[in-house]
Order: structure tokens, then C-alpha cells, then sequence
């Protein structure tokens, strides 16, 4: 267990620590910190054939956006130990589990004041993903360390502005196209390639 605590203190906040230690040993989950990606913040792979649950979270995030993800990761694993594949991935089976997890946590008095203002809002009606709740990514991106002020939202771009996305390794260019739902229609400038690029992801303006 000292080995699993060394770890997540380096991404997670110090009180918090030993629950969240006692979650990956009692419940037998394999975490993997990921390098980071545009369209997802973490991800869950329920056990099969008696191998670990499995939660991957990308190493990029400040630790408040590390413990949310991680919280909402466990509680898909939760709903799958109570209900099995039966329930909607975001239904509301996981929604009470994620609202009962975090808030357990926000009694804990462990988010400044803003992050907690932003998390009660967003707990009304939990989305797929932290990600999906532009007001709490915004305050949450600010808590990033070195934050740059270049570093924005896709969202806020302009349709055919340039950017390139501020996590990726190979600076590939793209162009800001139409809306679909929560994501951008993205052309790589490059090869043509059309990707669908979440509106909170990360980026910087190229030119």
C-alpha cells in the first residue's frame, strides 16, 4: 500500500490519499496514468475472467481534476459490482453513485471554494465526464500548474481558425469547423483528416 499512496501523491491531493488507496487494493483496480488525450480524462474497464477492474486517467490533469475523474471512474465501478452491464453508462444507477462518491468527498471541505460552488451545480444532473460541464473545466484548468493564458478552449475559437491541440505530441494543425452537439467537425490541415473534437478540449491558436 505505501508503494500505491507514493504514487498518487503525485497526482492527487494528500487527504485524500488513503481512501483512494484503499479503493484500488479492496476493490483490486489496475490504475494507468495515460499521457494525455484530447477527448477523454480517464476511462473504466470492468473485471473479466478474474483480471483487475481497470481505470486509466490521463497524467496531465491538476490533482482536483485527477480526484473528480477518478471518482467518476469508480463509480461506473460500483454500478457494475451492484448491477452488472445492465445499466446505461451514464444512467441513473451511476448518476447516484457518482452524486453519493463526490459528495462524501465535499464534505471533506478538499475543494476551494470556487471548485465547490462548480461541483454542486454540476451534481443537479452529472454528465459523462467533468468535461462536459464547461463552467467547472474552466475554474478546474485554472488550477493547472503553469497555466498559460494562451491556452484556451476549442469552443471559443472561431469557425476555420488554426489551432493545434495543447496536449498533443505531434503538433499537428487543424481548422475549427461546424458544431456537432458537444464537439467541433476539425479538419488536420495537413492531411484532410475530419475529427470530432470535444468543445472543452484544450488548445492553442496557430497561424
Amino acid at each position: 500500500m505505501e508503494y500505491i499512496e507514493d504514487i498518487l501523491r503525485r497526482y492527487l491531493p494528500e487527504e485524500v490519499v488513503p481512501i483512494c488507496t484503499r479503493w484500488i487494493v479492496q476493490k483490486n483496480i489496475q490504475l494507468k496514468i495515460t499521457r494525455g488525450r484530447a477527448s477523454r480524462l480517464g476511462d473504466y474497464i470492468p473485471v473479466r475472467g478474474g483480471l483487475a477492474h481497470r481505470i486509466t486517467i490521463n497524467h496531465d490533469l491538476n490533482p482536483y481534476a485527477f480526484l473528480i475523474t477518478f471518482i467518476h471512474e469508480v463509480a461506473h465501478l460500483f454500478v457494475f459490482e451492484k448491477y452488472g452491464t445492465r445499466p446505461l453508462p451514464h444512467g441513473k444507477e451511476w448518476k447516484h453513485q457518482y452524486r453519493e462518491l463526490l459528495s462524501w468527498f465535499m464534505a471533506k471541505k478538499i475543494f476551494p471554494q470556487d471548485l465547490e460552488d462548480a461541483i454542486i451545480d454540476s451534481l443537479k444532473n452529472p454528465g459523462a465526464g467533468s468535461c462536459t460541464d464547461a463552467r467547472l473545466t474552466r475554474l478546474l484548468m485554472q488550477y493547472n500548474p503553469g497555466h498559460a493564458a494562451h491556452i484556451v478552449h476549442l469552443e471559443t475559437l472561431q469557425e476555420g481558425d488554426l489551432f493545434r491541440l495543447s496536449h498533443s505530441r505531434n503538433r499537428s494543425v487543424y481548422s475549427r469547423g461546424k458544431r456537432i452537439r458537444t464537439r467541433f467537425r476539425c479538419k488536420e490541415k495537413n492531411t484532410g483528416t475530419i475529427f470530432l473534437i470535444h468543445g472543452i478540449a484544450e488548445v492553442e491558436k496557430a497561424s
